[in-house]
């Protein structure tokens, strides 16, 4: 099946609508691309769960590559990494002295590294390591915290105090109730809660640039509203989508004046992150699906 949707054309159109390419002048590439249009970029070079130091190593050099290339060619763009990428599963020292070192490129450069979220196993960790390299380097490091979590809103506090940029999402691995809100509306009612109170923070003299990674059009009119009324700085916040997804509703909010970034993942382990999505979470291929044949 790999063989078959990495040879194919359908492959090769499924991946090139979501993903940029398999090399990192391919995510160059498509990163100048959509900053002509106006819109900011973070690079993901896909990878998950190495079980080596020499991979983790090899996955940070090409993070190290990308800072480079984005402070040498002026790209509009930073770059989002995977601490199970990086070691995490194996050895979490080694995975924060890797990620240290790319946090530390990154604030060299005048850039930034998002520490990606991973499944619930990986929460506390995250957040633990992004606080210790956030008080080495403030303003260059930040995290990704996920709506259907019953924990996040404390989660929200402790970094908005810490002055930590959170990329908000409502979260796409499978979890149990437990530790997760078990139906939709109760994952949107809470994302709502929290990014108005992100937004609102960061209009309170904080410096606290968040992220509201949706593309929930819903949602979206939601914060617009809110924002109006409430009288919160487009510069407060960004809105954040996936590349190939809601590529008009990308440009619109553009064209309307606010902060638009677009993750854009590259690299040639795309297919197992699509079949690790689609089986974690099978409604992730019917979201994939919608968004396909759309501009």
């Amino acid at each position: 099946m790999r063989a078959f949707s990495e040879r194919s054309a359908l492959g090769r159109r499924l991946s090139g609508r979501f993903i940029a390419g398999m090399a990192i002048s391919d995510a160059l590439a498509a990163c100048q691309h959509v900053n002509r249009e106006g819109i900011a970029v973070s690079l993901d070079s896909l990878g998950e769960s190495v079980t080596t130091e020499s991979e983790a190593r090899a996955s940070a050099a090409i993070y190290h590559q990308l800072l480079d290339a984005i402070h040498e060619g002026g790209l509009n763009a930073n770059v989002s990494v995977k601490l199970s990428q990086m070691g995490m599963d194996f050895d979490p020292a080694l995975a924060e002295r890797v990620v240290g070192e790319i946090v530390e490129r990154a604030d060299t450069a005048g850039s930034f590294v998002r520490i990606d979220m991973e499944s619930s196993a990986y929460t506390e960790a995250t957040i633990a390591i992004t606080e210790r390299l956030a008080a080495r380097y403030p303003g260059s490091v930040g995290t990704v915290l996920q709506a259907y979590l019953y924990r996040t809103a404390e989660d929200v506090e402790r970094l908005l105090g810490q002055g930590i940029r959170i990329r908000l999402c409502k979260g796409a691995y499978k979890e149990g109730p437990a530790v997760a809100f078990p139906t939709k509306a109760e994952v949107d009612a809470n994302y709502v809660r929290l990014m108005k109170r992100m937004v609102t923070y960061s209009r309170e003299g904080k410096g606290v640039f968040c992220g509201i990674a949706t593309h929930d059009e819903a949602i979206i009119e939601e914060l617009l509203a809110f924002v109006r009324t409430s009288k919160v700085p487009q510069s407060a916040f960004e809105f954040q989508m996936l590349y190939g997804i809601r590529r008009d509703l990308q440009r619109q909010l553009a064209e309307d004046g606010f902060g638009v970034r677009v993750y854009i993942p590259f690299g040639p382990e795309w297919y197992p992150y699509f079949m690790r999505r689609l089986a974690e979470r099978p409604a992730n291929l019917l979201f994939l699906l919608q968004n396909f044949f759309r501009t």
